[in-house]
């Protein structure tokens, strides 16, 4: 098993891994919106949290060897379950002919105040 701590710019600022890597398969925790050169909180409407949260994952898993076509499932945290239609959208432009699993879980509050969170397990 293998933790990963930092990708290019993006790094877990916890105790916690930003990826880990055990096997074939890699487990990315929780991505929000941030810039991963710059490191900015990239506030914004859902649609454009929703690509960069998403972008970042892909960012993490092509540093490992793997893509995005290669995700076996997806969590999506979001702020407000309304928004579930614009997210959606986003992601079906995003992963287009591939459908990994997914779940959505609606919250309260996401940390900073973003509106939403992803993770990813994919296969390398």
């Amino acid at each position: 098993m293998e933790s990963i701590f930092k990708v290019g710019n993006l790094k877990s600022n916890g105790h916690y891994a930003l990826a880990t890597i055990h096997k074939d398969t890699i487990y990315v925790s929780g991505q929000f919106s941030i810039d991963p050169v710059t490191q900015e909180k990239k506030f914004g409407t859902i649609e454009e949290e929703t690509l960069q949260a998403l972008e970042n994952v892909e960012y993490i898993l092509k540093e490992v060897g793997s893509r995005k076509d290669q995700i076996l499932r997806m969590t999506l945290y979001i702020s407000d379950i309304q928004l579930w239609d614009r997210v959606d959208s986003v992601y079906k432009r995003f992963f287009g002919n591939h459908k990994p699993a997914r779940s959505v879980v609606p919250t309260n509050k996401l940390h900073y105040g973003f509106q939403i969170e992803v993770e990813a397990i994919a296969y390398i």
